[in-house]
């Protein structure tokens, strides 16, 4: 019974734990079920999107329209397959603008209106997005484009526009890169007459002419002209001289443009054109065969594998959409901005009202009617969701199909573009520009790279022009309408060498030749391209002339003249009306007056040919070098010896004989061989260029100008002459005041020379090429003296700002440079060549010392080496007296003992040694056999009579000499 017992109560202790357990499981069960369902809420919440409208305005019969709506289509389509779980879906209600304005505007009101979208993407030109753009900034709608381009639609103008394009502004660099690259001075923009060609014709011929390049005439085409109209501005484009042309419009008119361009002859070989980025992105084969050697500029695209997985799919997607278009279009940049301007807009409009949990408003639009309004434009409300969305936009960043996105004030960012080159049925890459590297063959991808703008023909890649040509076009001819430079000649008196006046009394016909002339006649011929030209004198109707320089200046400064050809100076105060060319002639206004004989009568007139500085040189060196050759032979030479009188007698003789070669003194020294030979030399030449001097002085006529400097000329209240009507007098009353009653006028180089031969002046003051032909034509009788006051020399003049400037002025270094103004110079100045320079030979005929320092150097220093040796050698020889210490001996005994050794002949020289040879072999020669020295007829030296000297010292034995007895 106890085990039953405990049984049954084992039993019931095991059926407490099971009821707990199944309560445990209920609960749990319940909980799961709870969130179960709150997660299938959640989720069936997730799952309802919310649809925002978005209208899209477009011209769906045109290429750029119906590539555009497909490439939205497919960005869309992109977006929320990637995209799913995103809580907005962008819906589009496309309207069909069909080309027109207002179509356009009003379809903007309707989707406004009627579909209450919360953006527009498009219209498509800029003409309708200029009606539109105002439209959004009313409703607070954004207006995104992808395809106007127009720099005038700024988003300056209405802050709710965004320009998902490339802005045409950002073209004009390119063309200019271009244009200074191949050098063309001139370039005629073509565009078409209406918003999009004339907002970008001003950023266009602004930077053109920041690079000096002129923009002479603008050929604007209207939007609807016909093949005439097209014909009849091409003629007259074909009548003017430049030849590089910029097209700026859009293919339906482009085409018949190249095509009548072809047809009248403006695509031959000479002609330049370069169309825009607009024209250039949808060439096709209908267009680019009558568009040979067109360079174009469009955007660059960046080849990635997305990119052309994307071009595949595209085509794929446009062909299912429009089975029955034969010829579909290419994908093309504007494409591509489409896809990117709707991936943006998805990404704004999910991150308004999608991911914050806010969602959109509830009603899109707030309503403000007016009692008395009676147009839509009254009645349409202001997007709640506006400027939450524009906010957004400006924040989009992301790396789409053509590279990075963003808008910075609602404008894509410029980027590269590249340089195509049409050539058969396509088109050739012949080059990039960047904004930090101008032109370049191929994009420079290192970052760090130091980068140079580069603007030089050599960086893009050969160009095929127009005609089949690969040479540069020169982007000028010469005009055929028959306009004609208006040349303006000054009309002279008397007979000028520099301008001159031909009048044939039977044809009454002008003509003028002189040197100008013929100057400004071959830089014309150096110029690049012809330029015409017609010669009008400035004159009265009598034939007198009409004024004076600066009044023929202001007339080119009226228009009345197109240039001036004459002996022209260029000045300051001229430059301030014309520009002028780089000057032809020399430069300066300088001093002529006449110059007399100075006859050489004077009895001193030897010593004219050497300068005194050269005499007092000369005369020590002679002294100099005779002390130098004495000391040298003194010991060894019996002809430099003797009484003292003797001896400096010798010395001065011999050194002022070698001036004719007349010493007889021989020397036997080495050390004075070498002296005398160098003093020989130099001699040699002193005397020679002396005597030449000197014949020179006797028998060449010497001219001295009367008046040497200004200084003299103020000093004495000489009467000077002017020339009538030039700038001379008033430039030069500065730096020499005169009184009114010394200046004198003339009016020609003749009337110079009577005054001159009158009397009635001594000096005269005009430009160095007047001067220089007036010395020519009176040889050996006028000088140019005093300072040259500087000028900028003679010129060509041209109206301000002209584009022949730069080009006359380089023609003008190659006239210069070359043998053509030598040419010139000899034809009208022969006389010139033929007389000698009288500057020349009214200057000083002495030589000075500056023309032989080099000699005397050169003399001087053999000479002392010599003496330093001789002087060493010596006092090394005998250099017990010094080195010997005898506290009862001093330096002045010492000094006086080397004195009287060096008086002694030294019987140890060869010289001495052979007359003792010969006394040996003669009867009269007696050997002291106790001595056992010679025993000569001559008296005992003072230094062998006693081996103690006055001074009680023993003087110290020489090898070969005597010993003393």
């Amino acid at each position: 019974m106890i085990f039953k017992a405990s049984k049954k109560a084992s039993s019931m202790a095991k059926k407490k734990p099971n009821t707990r357990v199944f309560g445990l499981s209920v609960c749990f069960t319940a909980r799961f079920m709870i969130l179960t369902w709150i997660m299938f809420s959640a989720m069936a919440q997730n799952n309802s999107t919310t649809e925002v409208n978005v209208g899209v305005i477009l011209n769906l019969d045109t290429g750029v329209g119906k590539v555009g709506l497909s490439c939205l289509k497919m960005a869309l389509s992109d977006f929320y397959n990637s995209r799913s779980f995103y809580n907005t879906r962008l819906v589009l209600h496309v309207r069909d603008s069909n080309k027109d304005v207002v179509k356009a505007a009003s379809a903007a009101l309707d989707l406004m209106n009627n579909e209450k979208v919360e953006a527009i993407i498009g219209p498509q030109t800029s003409m309708q997005a200029n009606f539109v753009i105002n439209l959004g900034g009313q409703a607070h709608v954004p207006i995104i484009s992808f395809s106007a381009t127009s720099p005038a639609l700024s988003s300056l103008r209405s802050p709710y526009f965004f320009q998902a394009t490339q802005n045409d502004s950002s073209q004009v660099n390119p063309i200019t890169a271009l244009v200074q690259a191949f050098g063309w001075r001139q370039v005629v923009p073509i565009y078409v007459d209406n918003y999009y060609g004339e907002s970008f014709i001003p950023y266009l011929t602004d930077a053109l002419q920041n690079v000096d390049v002129r923009v002479p005439y603008r050929s604007a085409v209207p939007p609807r002209a016909t093949d005439e109209q097209i014909a009849s501005e091409l003629y007259k484009l074909m009548t003017m001289q430049s030849r590089v042309f910029v097209v700026h419009m859009l293919p339906h008119l482009g085409s018949r443009l190249f095509a009548k361009a072809e047809e009248i002859g403006l695509m031959e070989k000479g002609c330049v054109w370069i169309v825009t980025n607009g024209l250039a992105e949808l060439l096709n084969s209908t267009v680019v065969g009558s568009m040979q050697g067109v360079l174009g500029v469009k955007t660059h695209v960046g080849r990635r594998k997305e990119l052309e997985s994307f071009r595949v799919r595209w085509k794929r997607q446009f062909q299912r959409e429009n089975p029955g278009v034969v010829d579909a279009p290419e994908l093309n940049v504007f494409g591509l901005w489409a896809y990117d301007a709707a991936f943006a807009l998805a990404m704004a409009v999910e991150k308004v009202g999608g991911r914050n949990g806010n969602g959109y408003a509830s009603s899109g639009f707030v309503h403000y009617d007016s009692e008395n309004s009676s147009t839509q434009l009254d009645t349409f409300g202001v997007s709640r969701n506006g400027r939450k969305l524009r906010d957004e936009l400006l924040a989009i960043r992301f790396r789409g199909l053509t590279g990075e996105f963003s808008m910075v004030s609602g404008q894509l960012q410029s980027s590269t573009f590249e340089v195509v080159n049409v050539n058969g049925n396509g088109e050739r890459l012949v080059g990039f520009w960047s904004p930090q590297s101008g032109l370049t063959r191929k994009l420079n991808v290192a970052a760090n790279a130091s980068v140079v703008y580069l603007t030089s023909e050599s960086n893009l890649g050969p160009v095929i022009w127009p005609g089949d040509s690969l040479s540069v076009p020169k982007g000028w001819v010469a005009p055929t309408n028959g306009k004609k430079l208006r040349v303006g000649v000054p009309v002279k008196s008397g007979n000028s060498s520099f301008v001159k006046l031909i009048k044939d009394p039977s044809t009454n016909r002008t003509q003028f030749t002189g040197f100008c002339i013929e100057v400004f006649n071959a830089v014309i011929d150096q110029m690049p391209c012809a330029v015409p030209f017609d010669f009008i004198p400035f004159s009265k109707p009598n034939g007198e002339s009409a004024g004076s320089y600066n009044d023929m200046i202001y007339q080119v400064y009226l228009g009345n003249f197109d240039a001036v050809a004459a002996d022209m100076t260029i000045i300051a105060n001229r430059s301030l009306y014309v520009d002028f060319t780089l000057p032809y002639t020399d430069s300066g206004v300088t001093m002529i007056v006449p110059i007399k004989s100075m006859e050489m009568k004077n009895a001193w007139v030897f010593l004219k040919p050497w300068t005194w500085e050269l005499w007092v040189t000369t005369c020590c060196f002679f002294l100099f070098v005779g002390f130098v050759v004495w000391l040298l032979e003194h010991r060894i030479n019996n002809d430099f010896r003797g009484p003292p009188s003797h001896q400096v007698g010798t010395s001065f003789w011999f050194s002022f004989s070698t001036m004719v070669f007349a010493h007889r003194e021989q020397v036997v020294s080495n050390m004075a061989r070498i002296v005398l030979i160098i003093w020989c030399f130099v001699v040699l030449v002193l005397t020679q260029s002396y005597t030449a001097s000197l014949t020179s002085l006797l028998t060449v006529q010497q001219l001295r100008p009367t008046l040497t400097n200004v200084n003299e000329l103020l000093k004495n209240k000489v009467n000077v002459g002017f020339p009538n009507g030039s700038f001379v007098l008033e430039m030069l009353r500065e730096f020499v005041p005169l009184e009114p009653s010394q200046i004198k006028v003339y009016k020609s180089l003749q009337h110079l020379g009577e005054l001159f031969e009158n009397g009635d002046i001594e000096a005269a003051f005009d430009e160095i090429p007047y001067v220089k032909l007036f010395i020519a034509k009176h040889c050996s009788n006028y000088a140019m003296v005093g300072p040259i006051y500087k000028t900028a020399g003679f010129g060509f003049a041209f109206p301000r700002g002209s584009p022949l400037v730069r080009d006359v002025s380089r023609a003008i270094l190659n006239v210069t440079e070359g043998n053509k103004m030598k040419e010139i110079e000899n034809a009208w100045f022969t006389s010139a060549t033929a007389c000698p320079d009288s500057s020349a030979a009214a200057s000083s005929a002495s030589l000075g010392l500056n023309s032989f320092w080099g000699l005397f150097l050169i003399a001087g220093s053999a000479s002392l080496s010599t003496l330093t040796i001789f002087v060493a050698m010596f006092l090394y020889k005998h250099r017990k007296i010094w080195t010997r210490f005898d506290p009862e001996v001093s330096l002045w005994q010492k000094i006086r003992m080397v004195s009287k050794i060096f008086d002694e002949k030294d019987l140890s020289s060869h010289t001495f040694r052979k007359n003792s040879e010969l006394q040996n072999r003669s009867p009269n020669h007696v050997i002291d056999v106790v001595n056992g020295s010679p025993n000569n007829n001559f008296p005992p030296s003072p230094s062998s009579c006693s081996n103690q000297t006055e001074f009680n010292f023993t003087a110290h034995e020489e090898p070969g000499r005597p010993s003393s007895t």
